[in-house]
């Protein structure tokens, strides 16, 4: 696997930005791979959440390590603060992640699938709501996972007077009082989405049962699956912490419709 830090220009943002790339490579970690198994290779872009950016995800779990013998790219980008939105003070982060940074892949990256069936999304906390978001918001994936995610779809989330202000969450979302049925809510982003003739993104969410965003979970899961989502909902025992995060990584990797190979299983 190649592991590339990627200094970029967006022109949506009007400013330099970096991702986090894992390239699967041939290698002897790999023999049996050939050339052909490195075209057309399926992509999961993997978001950060609150206190992360596009280098959390290599420092805190074994991602690169659980996919060395699998032919799959991992994309990480960063969205700083702006929980994957097109702020108030106009900087457009969603539009930046949602359709630049795609295109951004595709021209350093042509290996990388540009195909619907092989482009994942997966997020932790802000991450799992962007992860969500912007799977609801297109027909770009076909997949969508979100850990420990923070599923807003109520002004009133858990946590929104603990993390920051009023002043911060109105430079994100605007006035909260008109936020339900807004571009930010992804309740309303799913029922517009499940309204409509394409193919429904499959969903994947796991909460631990200590979390405090657990029954904001068991809601907002429950209200996308009455939606006709294919929902996989599971809990555990567990905290909204890396610890979890880092072993749940590798379910969603299980999940996900690749040909994952655990390493422990290969000599």
């Amino acid at each position: 696997m190649a592991f590339l830090q990627v200094n970029y220009y967006s022109q949506t943002l009007g400013m330099d930005r970096v991702m986090t790339v894992i390239l699967p490579e041939l290698s002897d970690h790999n023999p049996n791979w050939t050339a052909a198994d490195l075209q057309d290779i399926p992509v999961l872009y993997l978001l950060h959440g609150m206190s992360g950016d596009q280098a959390v995800w290599t420092r805190r779990t074994s991602i690169e390590r659980l996919i060395r013998q699998t032919p799959i790219a991992i994309v990480m980008p960063a969205t700083d603060l702006a929980w994957y939105t097109n702020t108030q003070y106009g900087m457009n982060y969603f539009d930046a992640l949602m359709d630049e940074l795609p295109k951004k892949v595709a021209t350093l990256f042509p290996q990388i699938s540009k195909k619907r069936d092989k482009n994942f999304i997966a997020g932790l906390s802000m991450g799992g709501y962007g992860a969500f978001k912007m799977a609801f918001s297109g027909e770009k994936f076909s997949y969508a996972a979100s850990l420990s995610g923070a599923l807003i779809g109520d002004p009133d989330f858990p946590g929104r007077k603990t993390w920051q202000n009023d002043a911060y969450w109105q430079g994100i979302f605007g006035n909260l009082k008109n936020f339900l049925g807004s571009e930010n809510d992804i309740i309303s982003l799913a029922q517009k989405q499940s309204n409509g003739k394409k193919p429904l993104p499959k969903l994947y969410a796991w909460i631990g049962e200590q979390d405090f965003l657990f029954e904001n979970n068991q809601r907002t899961i429950a209200q996308i699956k009455s939606l006709g989502y294919d929902v996989t909902f599971e809990t555990s025992p567990g905290e909204h912490d890396w610890y979890y995060w880092d072993k749940k990584i590798e379910r969603i990797l299980e999940w996900l419709p690749i040909n994952y190979r655990q390493e422990k299983r290969l000599s």
